[in-house]
């Protein structure tokens, strides 16, 4: 068989399966037809997790949703992402806990005030439909330090409209 034949045959077997793919993708999508929202929650040692969380404030942004950042622990400096998000993002609400790393600040109370503080700003903007994206950096950490409680943000979680 010449090469070009060859060709032409790995062309059409590539065309064949693509279509079959594309068609099973296309029913797949059309079935999908239950408009929810999706959590994701993003663990893990090291650096990444915010970088990923802005990732996605990022793509809201280009689809002019609304978003609400909350951090929890940050704070004491200001970062790359707070400065842009503030002075160039109006669709985005930007909360910030301001206690710095807890583990610095060695005051229990004063932390689960702070935390306090943050999860009510967090919890309104959960409540507020029009929000399309909504950040809880670091939120984790205030539930492995036992500073907010479980069941309640479980419970805005699951009952945002």
């Amino acid at each position: 068989m010449s090469k070009k034949k060859q060709n032409n045959r790995m062309d059409n077997m590539h065309k064949k399966k693509m279509k079959k793919l594309k068609e099973k993708i296309d029913t797949s999508i059309n079935a999908a037809n239950i408009e929810r929202g999706v959590g994701i929650l993003l663990t893990g040692n090291g650096k990444g997790k915010s970088t990923s969380a802005f990732g996605m404030v990022i793509r809201s942004l280009g689809y002019n949703y609304k978003v609400g950042v909350i951090q929890f622990i940050k704070g004491q400096q200001l970062s790359g992402e707070e400065i842009y998000l503030r002075d160039k993002c109006p669709h985005v609400t930007f909360y910030q806990m301001n206690t710095g790393f807890t583990w610095e600040t060695q005051d229990r109370s004063i932390d689960i005030s702070a935390a306090e503080k943050a999860w009510s700003k967090a919890e309104k903007i959960l409540q507020d439909e029009d929000y399309h994206l909504v950040v809880l950096d670091e939120l984790t950490y205030m539930l492995s330090f036992k500073y907010l409680d479980e069941d309640k943000i479980i419970d805005s979680l699951k009952n945002r409209p």
